[in-house]
């Protein structure tokens, strides 16, 4: 009797060890695929040229260094940011990645920066604070089979700062936003006279979420989370153009809503 109850221990034994590990592995299986991209708001530059070295995630929002993982795809590269206007956007990362926690994205960049301003080519400095990575968070829910794709949206216009007196010694502070197409959207439309430069913005409660159009005329806004939205275009002021808004824009989450081209007078 009592070696039959051995064997009974053992068997329960046995199996309760089977499921636990069964259900780990379970969960080392779900997986989730991100996407992560890089598009611009541009700025009144002929280019501006960023080193990025490495794109990295982490599953919790701490700001220690710790839980790291690279998940950059032909990485490092120069990349010109006014290159990535109108729409255009540039991938980074392509990766599948365990589903559970996703707290953070970390977009690491180089020393190799450059700005070219009226055809003449200057350094970008990049302050040391910086160079340690830019840190996002996203603090999301990867659901397991789904996949999850994150702009990241690089304003030129308030990132690039020029030191005072004249200097014209150029410093990188990076100002940067990252929205998902699984909780926002985004509007795209052409401007008339395509010549001319103009700011093409959305007020989301308190922000203000804006983009130049690019030689075309074309602009996208990304990242508006779904609503009905007033969109306004602000040319160029020596344009003698005046500024126009737009009613009744309807954003969906996950949808590019185009718009037809707008004429300005």
């Amino acid at each position: 009797m009592k070696i039959n109850k051995l064997k009974w221990f053992s068997f329960i034994v046995l199996l309760f060890l089977a499921v636990t590990f069964q259900g780990c592995s379970d969960n080392n299986d779900d997986q989730s695929r991100i996407t992560v991209r890089l598009t611009d708001a541009p700025g009144d530059y002929d280019e501006v040229n960023v080193e990025v070295l490495d794109v990295l995630i982490k599953n919790s929002t701490d700001s220690d260094e710790n839980g790291w993982v690279s998940i950059g795809d032909g990485l490092p590269k120069t990349i010109n940011l006014l290159d990535l206007t109108g729409g255009v956007n540039l991938l980074l990362a392509d990766s599948n990645v365990p589903a559970g926690q996703l707290g953070q994205i970390r977009l690491l960049l180089g020393t190799n920066n450059t700005i070219v301003k009226d055809g003449e080519t200057f350094p970008l400095n990049t302050p040391s604070g910086q160079q340690s990575g830019l840190k996002l968070q996203v603090n999301t829910t990867l659901q397991p089979d789904f996949t999850y794709d994150f702009l990241i949206d690089f304003d030129v216009a308030k990132s690039v700062v020029v030191q005072a007196g004249g200097s014209g010694i150029y410093n990188l502070n990076p100002v940067l936003r990252v929205t998902t197409n699984v909780n926002s959207g985004a509007v795209k439309g052409s401007v008339l006279p395509a010549t001319v430069q103009t700011l093409a913005s959305i007020q989301v409660g308190e922000t203000t979420v804006s983009a130049y159009t690019n030689a075309e005329g074309v602009f996208q806004i990304n990242g508006v989370p779904a609503g009905t939205y007033t969109l306004t275009l602000t040319p160029d002021p020596a344009s003698g153009l005046a500024i126009k808004t737009v009613e009744g824009i309807t954003v969906v989450n996950g949808q590019v809503t185009n718009l037809d081209p707008i004429t300005l007078e």
